[in-house]
């Protein structure tokens, strides 16, 4: 403490306070704008660009947006709106071109007389922000005949006035940029199904507006065009495809809500989409977007949508005797369940809570949602009768197994608070310390001998599942908690699930998935998966979910012993083999087949092993693919495992 108060032997004085200029800031501080620069900050650097061009279509200007991959890595995105206005912009003294693109917090998208009615992207920061975290940045813009262009480098320095380059018949803005290795240390590489993922969504909420793809990298080149004048249903058409609909018709609303200017307010208008199919599912997916955003917290948009859909069914069950007058109202998880819905507005000033813009605040909004689809919903109901049975005994149903859910999660409450609140077979560890402690999921009770022998008792727990658990996503809550291989999980890890699933009581921080490196083992992970997904969803988000990765084969020559993970890993150990040498090579067929020692050397040693931590960086994605690989429907399954086989070697069929 003494050290703390002697003097120290420089002056503290103004010319050390650093004050960071213009795009400095964003090189420096990368995180606070794009919040990573991993390779999802990377792609946010195109979403950004982008956005700018949805604006456009947004106004009603554009129409067309082209992003290409060149061969180098670098990203152009042209569209045809009204192009950037090129005159002095009288601020800054520079072209309006300069302004957006050096200047944080330029652009038409502050209210008032601005450029445009509603925006998405980062509140006026996005061009600047691409052009501060590039090597090169360009743009092209197509302006009352004349072609525009200017360049910047290494973040954004000027490299020369915006001018003149010819005559032109295009209108709108092109960028050109390449994102700056010294800053995205990790990867430079686009991915290209993530573009393309996020491309069809965008041409789904922005009915009309034609979004193409293009990957200069390919021979020949990849391409997709995305343009659906169906808007949001056939968004719900596309996520139900995985799906049975249980009823043809989707339930549609589009509409804009206009408030005439006040004394001293100006006029406001939002614009309201929604669609709704119900299928033969017990997972609801109610997906919600502001301005393009989405919103996986929801917010008030999704409030006004659940407060009429719950409203709307109970009156017309009860209107109709399908519910008596002393029956208990259905509850929003009964009105939910198999339920896909998408429900998007158009603010001109939307308020998030939090800076990443997960949940939307605004209160006018859930007010004004509420009675658009009320009244969409009560007119769709009465005017398709055979429709509305379906949907309102579907509701019925689920009340009936969220009753019979209860009643089981009570027993499995009453267990946990038994004598003996951990499973039998669990192989706990010593350690109390929850971040310290891991758990290993093994199928089989051979592979879970040889784990329980040869791991580390201090901090590490295994669990032996018999069997493969129960398939989630095509059982109702109460036989899922029938299943005993998933009680166990859930009386292991302390969280209770579902509803009363609280993540401060988990016992572990690393759940890990250990199953054979086969068919049979990854449809046990898929499972486990799935259930976590669905039923314990803050494991995946909060990163506790772990995939181990055994190796296919034991190389040994001499006293040579090495593990190969995967055939290329495999091949480059033979090239390292002496030619008179004489391998022997074992290829593994299961976990069980390796002796404690060999499972805790190649599989469980925190030094030497290889996990994957399984991460949410796209929920509709996600629900989508669980719903393919565990659903009903044979052909989408099929065909995503026919697309994903070229990745895939060393089947045990």
């Amino acid at each position: 403490m003494d050290d703390l108060l002697k003097p120290v032997n420089h002056e503290y004085t103004e010319d050390q306070i650093q004050v960071l200029e213009g795009l400095e800031a964003v090189r420096k501080r990368p995180g606070m704008y794009i919040a990573t620069t991993s390779e999802k900050g990377l792609h946010h650097l195109v979403w950004e660009i982008v956005d700018n061009s949805i604006d456009e279509a947004l106004a009603g200007i554009c129409d067309r947006i082209i992003v290409t991959v060149t061969k180098d890595n670098e990203i152009i995105v042209k569209d045809n709106g009204r192009g950037i206005p090129v005159g002095i912009h009288h601020k800054t003294g520079v072209s309006t071109v300069q302004t957006v693109y050096t200047v944080l917090h330029a652009g038409g998208k502050f209210g008032g007389d601005s450029g445009y009615k509603v925006s998405g992207g980062l509140h006026g920061v996005g061009g600047s922000v691409v052009n501060a975290l590039s090597s090169k940045f360009e743009v092209w813009v197509g302006h009352e005949g004349k072609m525009h262009y200017m360049s910047f480098s290494n973040g954004g320095h000027v490299d020369g006035p915006l001018h003149i380059i010819g005559d032109t018949d295009y209108r709108g803005t092109t960028v050109k940029f390449k994102p700056d290795p010294t800053i995205f240390t990790e990867t430079t590489t686009f991915n290209y199904n993530t573009l393309k993922e996020r491309f069809k969504q965008l041409a789904f909420l922005n009915k009309g507006l034609t979004i193409e793809l293009i990957d200069e990298r390919e021979e020949p080149n990849l391409h997709d065009s995305f343009l659906y004048e169906g808007g949001l249903k056939q968004y719900v058409e596309f996520l139900n495809s995985t799906k049975t609909a249980i009823h043809p018709d989707i339930i549609y609303c589009e509409e804009t809500y206009n408030e005439p200017a006040k004394e001293g307010q100006d006029a406001f208008a939002m614009e309201v989409e929604i669609a709704v199919q119900y299928n033969d599912t017990y997972q609801p997916n109610v997906y919600a977007f502001c301005n393009n955003i989405f919103t996986p917290e929801y917010g008030t948009h999704e409030e006004g949508f659940r407060l009429a859909l719950v409203r709307e069914i109970n009156k017309y069950a009860k209107d109709k005797k399908f519910l008596k007058e002393n029956d208990d109202n259905l509850t929003a998880d009964d009105c939910r369940e198999g339920i896909t819905a998408v429900v998007s507005v158009k603010h001109p000033n939307p308020q998030y809570e939090g800076q990443t813009k997960t949940k939307l605040g605004n209160s006018e909004v859930k007010p004004i949602v509420n009675k658009i689809f009320g009244d969409c919903l009560s007119r769709f109901l009465q005017e398709n009768p055979d429709e509305a049975k379906t949907i309102v005994e579907k509701a019925m149903l689920a009340a009936k197994g969220r009753i019979a859910a209860k009643k089981a999660r009570e027993q499995t409450r009453k267990s946990a608070m038994g004598i003996s609140t951990l499973p039998g077979k669990l192989a706990d560890c010593s350690n109390r310390d929850p971040e310290l402690c891991e758990i290993f999921i093994v199928e089989g009770n051979s592979a879970g001998g040889s784990a329980k022998d040869g791991r580390n008792r201090q901090f590490q727990a295994i669990l032996p599942l018999r069997g493969k658990i129960i398939n989630v996503e095509k059982a109702r809550q109460e036989k899922v908690l029938d299943n005993k291989e998933i009680g166990t999980m859930i009386s292991a890890f302390g969280t209770s699930f579902g509803p009363e699933f609280n993540i401060e009581k988990l016992r572990y921080h690393k759940i890990v998935i250990m199953t054979d490196a086969d068919v049979d083992g990854a449809h046990i992970a898929t499972l486990l998966l799935t259930f976590f997904y669905r039923y314990m969803k803050p494991l995946v988000e909060n990163g506790h979910v772990y995939l181990a990765q055994p190796p296919l084969y034991k190389v040994q020559y001499n006293k040579n012993v090495q593990y190969a993970y995967s055939e290329q890993q495999m091949d480059e150990i033979r090239k390292t083999i002496p030619e008179n040498a004489k391998p022997l090579i074992q290829r593994y067929k299961g976990l069980g087949e390796m002796d404690p020692q060999q499972l805790w050397e190649t599989t469980m040693d925190p030094n030497n092993r290889v996990l994957l931590k399984v991460t949410l960086d796209d929920a509709i994605e996600a629900d989508r693919t669980f719903d393919m690989l565990m659903g009903e429907e044979v052909e989408p399954r099929k065909e995503f495992i026919l697309t994903n086989a070229k990745f895939v070697k060393n089947l045990d069929i």
